[in-house]
């Protein structure tokens, strides 16, 4: 089957992405897996008009108003393959589907890879966290634990006493500097230097020392990595973030390859719902474009 674009990823930059070029009118395949990054989340914040409704709920509406046009198709499944040039891309499906675009949308995500303790995993998207401006404020200023990671763990360390009381749990992966710590200080940030045991609870830190210390959240930086293998299959340019590589792309979204763009989670270093939504759009226009000026 031939399309003007595949966009590969349903979730809230692709389905914006998909809009953009079905009201140009041009045939689109979107292609997801069903796997949005967020599915774990009981409640998406942060994103005008729609701040506290489910993840799952906004995509539903969503994904009913863009197959509303005529030149949408959505196909469940797994894009495993991609290859061609602008004007004849190939992509192949895990069922064994072939199909021919002129030009792709890579908007598939990122997957998280979380801190192996027990009971971390349990608790993702519901009582651990990792972006305060999406679950901050729900914490209504109670005690806040971070979980360290590594470096980029400090930045959630320094932002987080605006939500509440923060406790840096150093889990002896990270150890800050002697300027770290006064930062730490300055802005009323403890420090506590015994390994995480196990999470129970709602979100109980057992520590190794036998102490346990309770927290109304806690928040940690998942390493994240592009959910799927397309980008580099089709040579394009990666960039490595403090969390994670990344696609690269110049500001309208077009990657180092030539009729493919990428937007959402799986182009940025860092994002949420609102910012996905905003580079889908950017996508879905500069893909438009594209097919008219190559």
């Amino acid at each position: 089957m031939n399309y003007d674009a595949i966009i590969v990823g349903g979730s809230y930059a692709g389905m914006s992405a998909g809009l953009q070029l079905a009201r140009a009118r041009q045939k689109v395949a979107i292609v997801d897996t069903g796997k949005g990054r967020n599915r774990f989340a009981g409640f998406s914040h942060g994103f005008l008009s729609q701040d506290g409704r489910a993840p799952g709920d906004i995509a539903a509406d969503a994904r009913t108003q863009l197959l509303a046009y005529p030149t949408v198709e959505w196909i469940e499944g797994e894009a495993v393959k991609a290859s061609g040039k602008v004007g004849d891309f190939g992509v192949r499906l895990a069922n064994g589907r072939d199909l021919k675009s002129k030009i792709l949308v890579l908007a598939s995500g990122v997957s998280d890879t979380l801190p192996e303790i027990p009971g971390l995993a349990e608790r993702w998207g519901k009582s651990v966290f990792h972006c305060p401006y999406c679950h901050g404020y729900e914490l209504d200023q109670g005690p806040i634990g971070v979980i360290a990671t590594g470096p980029a763990s400090i930045h959630q360390a320094l932002l987080l006493p605006d939500w509440g009381p923060t406790t840096f749990l150093l889990n002896g992966t990270f150890e800050p500097d002697a300027e770290q710590s006064v930062q730490l200080a300055g802005r009323g940030a403890r420090i506590e230097a015994g390994r995480v045991v196990r999470i129970t609870g709602r979100a109980d830190v057992e520590l190794d020392d036998g102490r346990t210390i309770s927290f109304a959240g806690l928040f940690t930086a998942s390493r994240t990595a592009p959910s799927t293998p397309l980008a580099t299959q089709l040579g394009c340019r990666m960039e490595d973030g403090p969390l994670g590589e990344f696609i690269w792309t110049d500001a309208m979204k077009q990657t180092s390859v030539p009729g493919v763009l990428a937007c959402g989670d799986a182009a940025r270093g860092a994002g949420n719902v609102a910012v996905a939504v905003g580079d889908g759009a950017m996508a879905g226009a500069a893909a438009h474009r594209s097919l008219i000026f190559p």
